[in-house]
């Protein structure tokens, strides 16, 4: 079937706010490690395996997403196109932003909380500009929305049992938990809020996988 132009346009478009979005995840991410207060739970997950296997922070992050896309996929949530470029990119981005020296390490107690602050608007903006989009969520939110189906339970209850458990092994990995980690774990949240609010995005709004996207891109929907 031929592909249908103005849906295959459309696709295009929005790719430039998906790889910002991403960038600034990824920033997120850099600048929550260089404030040195402690990361998020996947934060200190991904440092404690980079710091045991030798592989960048951003290599680990790509293969602690791909594992989490497959087991979100067994559990029923399909990825989206989206959830793909999440999975690869903001690695990439992480490796490529401390490579290249984009983020400055801070001097000083003020500067840290800074980039400590920094990083939870990023990733909140950074939520923004890749889900409006609607090309599918990233890999570890699909994960607790599979288990949430799958177990018909409260999504703080799973969602918060999954950060609890990345944080522990990541702890014991020898991730950097401190007061960063309960400010970003407290502020995340409605950093992501404000930034729909601001963006004017409705969070709940559907996300599509790539079967429903193939189907747009030829027309039938």
């Amino acid at each position: 079937m031929p592909i249908h132009d103005g849906n295959l346009r459309s696709f295009f478009v929005r790719l430039p706010s998906l790889y910002f979005g991403l960038f600034l995840f990824a920033a997120g991410a850099v600048t929550n490690l260089y404030s040195g207060l402690g990361m998020s739970p996947w934060g200190v997950f991904h440092v404690g395996l980079s710091g045991l296997s030798g592989l960048t922070l951003g290599q680990v992050s790509q293969l602690v997403g791909f594992a989490v896309l497959l087991l979100g996929w067994g559990l029923g949530f399909p990825p989206g196109f989206g959830t793909v470029m999440n999975m690869f990119f903001v690695g990439w981005f992480t490796d490529r932003i401390m490579e290249w020296g984009i983020v400055p390490k801070p001097t000083d107690p003020l500067s840290q909380v800074a980039l400590l602050l920094l990083s939870v608007v990023l990733i909140g903006v950074g939520s923004l500009f890749y889900l409006r989009v609607q090309l599918g969520a990233g890999p570890r939110d699909g994960l607790w929305v599979s288990i949430v189906k799958r177990l018909n339970r409260q999504i703080w209850l799973i969602r918060g049992s999954i950060e609890v458990t990345v944080l522990i092994l990541g702890y014991f990995l020898g991730g950097p938990v401190g007061v960063g980690t309960v400010v970003t774990a407290l502020t995340i949240g409605y950093s992501v809020q404000f930034a729909f609010k601001l963006g004017k995005f409705e969070g709940k709004s559907p996300q599509m996988n790539l079967w429903e996207l193939y189907g747009y891109l030829l027309g039938k929907k």
